[in-house]
């Protein structure tokens, strides 16, 4: 017979000082493990007009040489109370070594991207490699990321995007605070840049 697993084996965690131990390759992106949340504006010429929006987004590891990445949006209404959700996605950075990032995110509306980048001085700037789309999902050909560590606390986070056939241009920006996981970022090389 054999027996049920009953719980997680294997940890995630949000803090580079937690269990498992973060995998020596990801030390340049320490700073970004825990949960964020914050607002936004967002836009775009398909659209009606400029939005407020509503983001939480979370970043941990298990020990291997990449991160965990969730995140979902809302809507907001003039006076700031949730209206609907927005974007919703997930997925993994893969660090590699001297700084790169291999990043995948899916999103339910059926698309999936892969992006290359870099990380340096605490910030992440992610571009398309490739884009896969469902048979049923709009049309989005590129996108451009940045998410930067303003301070130990603070995550800014810019959206490019090149969809329904418009150029790549801005989409969104958000400003996010810490609320839980890493609190003081590991002395690392990245540390000293931002403060």
């Amino acid at each position: 017979m054999s027996e049920s697993a009953s719980g997680q084996p294997f940890p995630e965690s949000l803090r580079a000082d937690g269990v498992p131990a973060p995998h020596p390759l990801l030390e340049p992106v320490l700073g970004f493990l825990g949960v964020w949340r914050g607002r936004g504006r967002g836009g775009y010429p398909t659209l009606d007009g400029d939005f407020a929006y509503a983001q939480e987004v979370s970043f941990s590891h298990d020990g291997r040489p990449f991160l965990r990445y969730e995140a979902r949006a809302w809507l907001l209404d003039g006076d700031g109370a949730p209206l609907r959700p927005a974007a919703r996605e997930s997925g993994w950075w893969r660090i590699q070594p001297g700084g790169r990032v291999e990043a995948l995110v899916t999103q339910p509306t059926g698309i999936t991207e892969v992006l290359v980048g870099q990380v340096a001085e605490g910030a992440v700037e992610l571009s398309t490699h490739t884009v896969a789309l469902t048979p049923t999902a709009k049309e989005v050909t590129a996108t451009r990321r940045r998410y930067a560590l303003a301070d130990e606390d603070t995550l800014t986070f810019l959206h490019d995007l090149a969809a329904v056939g418009q150029p790549l241009q801005h989409h969104l920006s958000a400003t996010l605070r810490r609320e839980g996981g890493q609190s003081t970022p590991p002395a690392s090389s990245w540390n000293s840049s931002v403060q």
